[in-house]
């Protein structure tokens, strides 16, 4: 597939666009295939097996915000920025803010692909038997040439027979779940319900706990930093014909993705009924992670055994796919064009695919150190720091969306609260082990450390900035922001549509 789309790859808008021609249908597909990554294949069964569905209401906020929000995020950008998703944050308020948050955007998915490479490869090493070194350095070349050779084409259709191969992979598993063990179906569900394995609860309105209203809160906000300020989605955008069949790939991307997660979810419920009246038994000391894992080694069939490790596998090709082309594409356009101004598409095109091998060794290097360390050490310091410097994306995205009177130096204010109060949550709620002794916390306030639940720490974040963002704006003397970078020019613009048509 990288061979053949690499004969129209003749521009870097070729390479990271796709030339603006690419069906609605298959950018949905590809949208819905890079939010179902491995993480997912593998987390959503065990998080189901271990306790119930609450982690699926994150993404039940998807559509709900999508619906609210998609009308205007599709047309605003792609009549604002030229392939940049990080191109609005600048017009809206200086080069900081485009820095700031493009820099957020590569360390989290520098982080996410070494963290998917290192689960799917430990997966597939284990179930197969087959060194783990071996599995990343084949992974990882499959995904370089694919992406380095056919650009933004190749990685969108791949994501097409990718999707169709994790619902066929998932739908089987869930067969065989379903009507293997006596009594059938209905027996099968009636037991998952006594067992309390498909539920949202806890429904305390408890924010330092994982309950139902933190998912939900959590999730609204989720929804907004995917569909608004992410590279991976907003790129997708830009590839369409027009508005209209962007917005038709963002409705089924979502659309399909929900009842997929909701799959898995199902499949973590019902493997722990499987265990429980089929007569099959678990290895002593199975952890929950390696539930799904062993029933796929020993429960399915020769050769389906073959096609859902080929799902497995495929669930990390579309999402580090996608990582690396957009990478690049933030590398090109937020960096390299900025250092070159006078550069053509074809330096752009060369730098780009220097930038996917580069991003890829990057991923495989960070699975490696997974493997050595065990997820500890050096990368825990690393992903802290993303944590403390990459906060409040959202926040600055709805406060240049909704206000014309927040200015960049407002702005600035808000993103230095963010940073201290995030810095504050960390050092006071994370705890640390030191040669292996006793876990402590780097800073002991009492009964002023951060006691919420982690997944607040993202929602206060992008708050704080949102808020204090705002109120600090109005201590300076700013012209309003222009109309068309806020959602009033929107507003504005469709009046004069209608009244163009009344006219006529």
């Amino acid at each position: 597939m990288g061979i053949y789309f690499s004969k129209r790859q003749k521009s870097s808008e070729d390479y990271f666009a796709g030339g603006g021609g690419i069906p609605s249908w298959a950018i949905g597909m590809s949208i819905f295939a890079t939010l179902i990554s491995s993480v997912t294949f593998l987390a959503y069964p065990s998080a189901a097996y271990k306790s119930n569905w609450i982690l699926l209401v994150q993404g039940l906020m998807v559509p709900i915000v999508l619906v609210c929000m998609i009308w205007v995020i599709v047309p605003l950008f792609r009549r604002v920025i030229g392939l940049s998703t990080y191109e609005y944050f600048e017009k809206r308020f200086g080069f900081f803010a485009r820095l700031y948050s493009s820099l957020a955007f590569v360390l989290t998915h520098f982080s996410k692909m070494g963290t998917v490479l290192y689960l799917v490869s430990l997966a597939l090493s284990s179930m197969m038997d087959v060194n783990i070194f071996m599995v990343i350095g084949v992974l990882t070349f499959v995904i370089i040439v694919l992406t380095l050779l056919g650009g933004i084409e190749a990685v969108i259709w791949m994501d097409v027979i990718q999707g169709f191969l994790l619902i066929g992979g998932g739908l089987f598993c869930l067969g065989l779940l379903l009507f293997v063990p006596e009594g059938g179906p209905e027996r099968v569900m009636e037991e998952a319900i006594n067992m309390d394995k498909i539920g949202f609860g806890p429904y305390d309105i408890d924010f330092t706990q994982l309950t139902f209203i933190v998912m939900v809160v959590n999730g609204i906000f989720y929804a907004v930093q995917k569909y608004g300020t992410d590279q991976t989605i907003v790129q997708r955008y830009l590839t369409a014909r027009n508005d209209r069949e962007a917005k038709k790939a963002a409705y089924m991307g979502v659309f399909l993705s929900v009842p997929v997660w909701a799959l898995f979810m199902l499949i973590g419920s019902l493997l722990f009924v499987f265990y429980q009246i089929s007569g099959s038994v678990l290895p002593e000391g199975t952890s929950v992670d390696a539930v799904f894992p062993y029933f796929i080694m020993t429960e399915l069939p020769p050769g389906v055994t073959g096609l859902v490790l080929a799902a497995l596998a495929a669930a990390a090709i579309s999402s580090l796919d996608s990582d690396m082309n957009c990478l690049a594409a933030v590398g090109v356009e937020d960096y390299y064009k900025r250092f070159n101004p006078n550069c053509n598409t074809h330096q752009k095109l060369k730098v780009g695919r220097i930038l996917v091998l580069i991003s890829g060794l990057a991923a495989a290097g960070v699975a490696v150190l997974y493997v050595l360390w065990q997820g500890e050490g050096v990368l825990g310091a690393v992903f802290g720091l993303y944590a403390i410097f990459s906060a409040g994306i959202v926040g600055i995205f709805l406060l240049g969306l909704f206000s014309r009177r927040a200015n960049k130096e407002g702005l600035y204010v808000g993103i230095v609260a963010c940073i201290l109060f995030t810095a504050y949550a960390l050092l006071t709620s994370t705890p640390m082990s030191f040669g292996g002794g006793e876990k402590t916390l780097l800073l002991d306030l009492g009964k002023f450390n951060f006691n919420q639940h982690k997944y607040m720490l993202g929602v206060y974040s992008h708050l704080i900035v949102l808020i204090v963002g705002y109120i600090a704006s109005l201590f300076f003397k700013r012209p309003p922001a222009d109309e068309n970078l806020t959602i009033y020019g929107y507003f504005k613009q469709k009046q004069k549509m209608e009244r163009a048509k009344e006219v006529v």
